[in-house]
Protein backbone atom coordinates (compact mmCIF):
# COMPACT_ATOMS: atom_id res chain seq x y z
CA UNK A 1 0.00 0.00 0.00
CA UNK A 2 1.45 3.47 -1.10
CA UNK A 3 0.64 6.58 0.36
CA UNK A 4 -1.71 7.90 -2.31
CA UNK A 5 -3.99 4.29 -1.39
CA UNK A 6 -3.70 5.67 2.19
CA UNK A 7 -5.12 9.03 1.19
CA UNK A 8 -7.63 7.71 -0.96
CA UNK A 9 -8.55 5.25 2.27
CA UNK A 10 -9.07 8.56 4.23
CA UNK A 11 -11.08 9.79 1.65
CA UNK A 12 -13.66 7.14 1.34
CA UNK A 13 -13.82 6.34 4.82
CA UNK A 14 -13.51 10.09 6.42
CA UNK A 15 -15.35 11.62 3.50
CA UNK A 16 -12.76 14.63 3.60
CA UNK A 17 -11.51 15.85 0.17
CA UNK A 18 -8.68 14.20 -1.72
CA UNK A 19 -6.43 17.48 -1.10
CA UNK A 20 -7.46 17.31 2.75
CA UNK A 21 -6.77 13.79 3.30
CA UNK A 22 -2.97 13.81 1.37
CA UNK A 23 -2.77 17.21 3.72
CA UNK A 24 -3.51 15.24 6.99
CA UNK A 25 -1.67 12.34 6.33
CA UNK A 26 1.33 14.09 5.02
CA UNK A 27 1.00 15.97 8.57
CA UNK A 28 0.85 12.55 10.50
CA UNK A 29 3.80 11.22 9.01
CA UNK A 30 5.81 14.39 9.19
CA UNK A 31 5.05 14.54 12.93
CA UNK A 32 5.83 11.16 13.15
CA UNK A 33 9.22 11.37 11.93
CA UNK A 34 9.82 14.97 13.51
CA UNK A 35 9.08 12.96 17.25
CA UNK A 36 11.23 10.18 15.82
CA UNK A 37 14.32 11.99 15.03
CA UNK A 38 14.20 13.78 18.24
CA UNK A 39 14.07 10.00 19.82
CA UNK A 40 11.47 9.75 21.60
CA UNK A 41 8.79 6.98 21.22
CA UNK A 42 5.20 6.66 19.62
CA UNK A 43 3.22 4.38 20.73
CA UNK A 44 -0.16 3.64 18.59
CA UNK A 45 -2.56 1.40 20.79
CA UNK A 46 -4.01 -1.45 19.03
CA UNK A 47 -1.45 -1.19 16.56
CA UNK A 48 2.09 -1.13 18.13
CA UNK A 49 5.26 1.02 18.64
CA UNK A 50 8.20 2.97 16.93
CA UNK A 51 11.33 3.20 18.41
CA UNK A 52 14.97 4.54 17.54
CA UNK A 53 17.62 2.48 19.00
CA UNK A 54 21.06 2.70 19.38
CA UNK A 55 23.11 0.37 18.04
CA UNK A 56 26.85 -0.40 19.39
CA UNK A 57 29.97 -0.86 17.15
CA UNK A 58 30.29 -4.55 16.24
CA UNK A 59 33.50 -6.62 14.20
CA UNK A 60 31.44 -7.72 10.91
CA UNK A 61 33.23 -9.95 7.88
CA UNK A 62 33.53 -8.98 4.54
CA UNK A 63 32.01 -11.83 2.69
CA UNK A 64 33.84 -11.30 -0.47
CA UNK A 65 37.46 -11.01 1.10
CA UNK A 66 36.77 -12.47 4.80
CA UNK A 67 38.42 -9.40 5.64
CA UNK A 68 37.50 -8.70 9.76
CA UNK A 69 35.99 -4.75 9.44
CA UNK A 70 34.14 -2.97 12.39
CA UNK A 71 30.87 -1.96 11.68
CA UNK A 72 30.06 1.40 13.04
CA UNK A 73 27.54 2.52 15.57
CA UNK A 74 23.45 3.84 14.02
CA UNK A 75 21.05 4.34 15.02
CA UNK A 76 17.87 1.52 13.83
CA UNK A 77 13.88 2.45 13.87
CA UNK A 78 12.09 -0.51 14.98
CA UNK A 79 8.62 -1.13 15.24
CA UNK A 80 6.93 -3.84 17.73
CA UNK A 81 3.33 -4.65 16.82
CA UNK A 82 0.50 -4.55 19.49
CA UNK A 83 -0.92 -8.18 20.67
CA UNK A 84 -4.17 -6.80 19.11
CA UNK A 85 -1.94 -6.00 15.85
CA UNK A 86 -0.38 -9.69 16.07
CA UNK A 87 -4.20 -11.97 16.98
CA UNK A 88 -5.62 -10.30 14.09
CA UNK A 89 -2.92 -10.66 11.88
CA UNK A 90 -2.84 -14.64 13.08
CA UNK A 91 -6.60 -15.12 12.56
CA UNK A 92 -7.16 -15.31 16.44
CA UNK A 93 -9.89 -13.70 18.67
CA UNK A 94 -8.49 -11.43 20.94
Amino acid sequence: MTKADLAEKIHTTMGLSKKDSLETLEAVLSLMKSTLETGEKIKLTGFGSFEVKQKKDRIGRNPQTGEIITIEARSVLTFKPSVVLKTKINGQKP
